[in-house]
This record gives C-alpha cells, structure tokens and sequence, in this order.
C-alpha cells in the first residue's frame, strides 16, 4: 500500500508499517514510551461482567468507572485478564512489558520495521528516558504538567514497585543504553549518543543522588554512508571559545604539568580554521533545551527545539519524516514548519486528535502571515 503522506495513522504502528512499501522514509524522529513509567490508557475489555472495574493486579484508582482500564498494570503481573472477573486485557501499547529484556526486544522488532521503510541513506533519531528497580508508583516528577497528571495514570499503583529480576532495589535500569546496543546488534549503525540537558528539570525528592537532568538521544542509521546534512544545523561558536583561540595565538590551552615534548609548529594551530567567518561550529553532542509545558490531556510531549535538529540533519527539504509514536504531534508540526512532509502513527485516539488540530492550527497561522 501506498501511505498518504501528511498523516497520522490511528492503530498499532508495526501492524500500520507492515501495509508500508520500503525505502521511502528518509528519516525517523520518535520517542518510544518509557519502560514502565505509566499507563497511556489504550487497552479494551472483552467479555467478563460490564459492571466490573476491572483490575490486573493492582489498586482501581478512585473514581474509576466500571469497564474502565485500571491504573494496575505493572511488570512482572499477569496483565492479559482481570483478576476479578476474568475479562481479557487487550492493549498494543509498548512499555508496560513484564521485564526490560521484553521491552527492548518489542523496540527492536518494531524498528526493525523502521528500518524497512527507511530509504538506504536514513537515519533514525531515538529519545530515550530511564527507569529505575523498585520503582514507588509516583507520577514522575515532572511537576510542571500537575494539572494534567489525571490525563495518564502512573504504570503502577502507590505501593507496588517494579523489581525487575536480576536487580537490586533502587538499581539504575540502563535501559536507553540497553535498547541501543540492542538495535546494533539487529544491524544499525549506531553513530552518536547525544545528551539532552534540561536547562529547567525539575527537583526530585531524592537525598543520595544528583537530580535526573538529563536524557538521550540516539543517533543510529541504516547504512554506513547516509543523509546528515551537518551545514543545518550547525550552532554558533561562543565568545568565550573565540577570546581563548585569539588570546593564545592560535596555540592551544596546555595543561602545566603536562611536558612540551613537541615542536612549536606542532603546536601552532589554525586560527581560520578553528573559527570559521560566519562564526559556526560543527553540533555538539549535548544540547541544552528547556522543557516546554503543554496544555492538551498528554503528559509527554517533544520540545519542538530538542527535534527541529533531527529533522534538519535528516530530511532534505520535502523529505519524508516518521515518528511511529506521533502522541501530541511535535514531529509532525517540526517537520511541516521546516518544509518536510510527515508521517506517523499513534495508538491513542485522543492524541491523534490532538496532533492533527496542532498541525491544522500552525498551518492556518502560517497561511495568514
């Protein structure tokens, strides 16, 4: 089938991909959910008793209506049924996986299928977050969007923590790092770890370790030649960085206790050559970008600045963008805003809705300009 460009596909991404013909993505931005961070509420009920709040091995939230899904679900339980009346869970979501070995093995068949519908020369750009054992069933603590916590419940109830076995309690998962190795072994490239830096992260209410401020972005591609259009997005040099290359002539900073053991030509370098004369570096691998609230019903939304760079480095103009997980839509609208088309999938119904209004909504105000 022949995918309609400019569109966000409602349903199950690898069944919605599969229908794909191969080799015209040229580029995927994406951010998967979050190994067992919260429910995303895409699951249906069959069969059972109607009247029942079902639950899968957890607390029903207060204020759950019967036949909703419950905030319950959590690895290592039996989540296909309701413990109470038997009803069958059916839910295509990825990140309530019973372990992190099943969760990065979903990912890695999913983006096998990315990399199918990739052209030759296409790159994927991955934002990943980590999860810690012994999770407490918090909401995260990305206080900044409170008053829209009730839009997705937390994975698992106050009370029932994930221990994934193997780890010990308060054990760092590792789980970008476990998916990315992973998808090296199944064949990408893997080019760049890129540090994502919150410049406004949130406190956390921990006393024996630094605050989180941080998250990755994986640089993979298909093959070992492909598309990076490097001139897009290069950043500006600093002053600083300026005022030291003059100060020393050229020279660089040495530091005292280490030996000149090399000649003073060695040593000399090019001043043009270090800043060039529109005054434009090479991007480095952390990017500093602040965190942008949101105030439609979806909790985990991309900083339109944190992937504006993605798209630039990895779609020529009219180039074709995917973001599998499309969720509020940012990668669509960063894409159409830079003149690439989009295209994507998201599970959800109510955060398609909401990613095809924001789209429809820029492109009005773009008309009227």
């Amino acid at each position: 089938m022949t995918p309609e460009l400019n569109r966000i596909y409602l349903g199950d991404n690898l069944a919605t991909m599969k229908t794909w013909p191969d080799a015209f993505v040229h580029t995927c931005v994406t951010s998967p959910p979050y190994f067992a961070l919260r429910d995303y509420g895409t699951a249906s009920w069959e069969g059972g008793d109607a009247s029942c709040a079902h639950s899968v091995g957890g607390q029903v939230p207060d204020g759950k209506a019967p036949g909703a899904i419950s905030a319950g679900v959590r690895p290592g339980v039996d989540a296909s049924k309701c413990r109470k009346c038997g009803a069958k869970r059916i839910d295509q979501q990825i990140g309530l996986e019973a372990t992190p070995e099943a969760y990065v093995a979903r990912l890695v068949e999913l983006f096998r299928e990315v990399r199918r519908v990739l052209r030759d020369d296409g790159t994927l750009w991955l934002n990943l977050g980590d999860s810690y054992n012994a999770y407490n069933g918090n909401r995260g603590t990305e206080s900044e969007y409170a008053g829209k916590r009730n839009a997705m419940e937390p994975a698992f109830p106050a009370g029932h923590g994930l221990m994934a076995k193997g780890l010990k309690p308060k054990d760092l998962i590792g789980i970008p790092w476990m998916v990315a190795l992973a998808l090296r072994a199944d064949g990408w490239y893997l080019r760049c770890d890129i540090i994502w830096a919150k410049k406004n992260c949130m406190p956390e209410s921990v006393t024996d370790r630094p605050t989180k401020a941080h998250e990755y972005i994986f640089l993979l591609s298909k093959s070992e030649k492909y598309f990076y259009d490097a001139e897009a997005i290069k950043e500006a040099i600093t002053e600083s960085s300026i005022a030291r290359v003059a100060q020393n002539d050229g020279r660089p900073v040495l530091n005292t206790d280490r030996k000149r053991d090399s000649t003073q030509a060695e040593q000399t370098l090019d001043i043009a050559a270090m800043v060039p004369a529109d005054g434009r570096r090479n991007k480095r691998s952390v990017w500093n970008v602040a965190l942008k609230p949101f105030n439609e019903a979806h909790f985990a939304t991309f900083p339109p600045d944190l992937i504006s760079p993605c798209v630039l480095a990895g779609a020529p103009r009219g180039g074709v963008v995917l973001d599998p997980f499309m969720g509020a839509g940012t990668t669509a609208l960063v894409a159409a805003t830079h003149d690439r088309q989009y295209i994507g999938c998201e599970l959800n119904p109510e955060y398609k809705s909401i990613a095809d209004a924001r789209v429809a909504n820029e492109s009005a105000q773009e008309k009227m300009l």
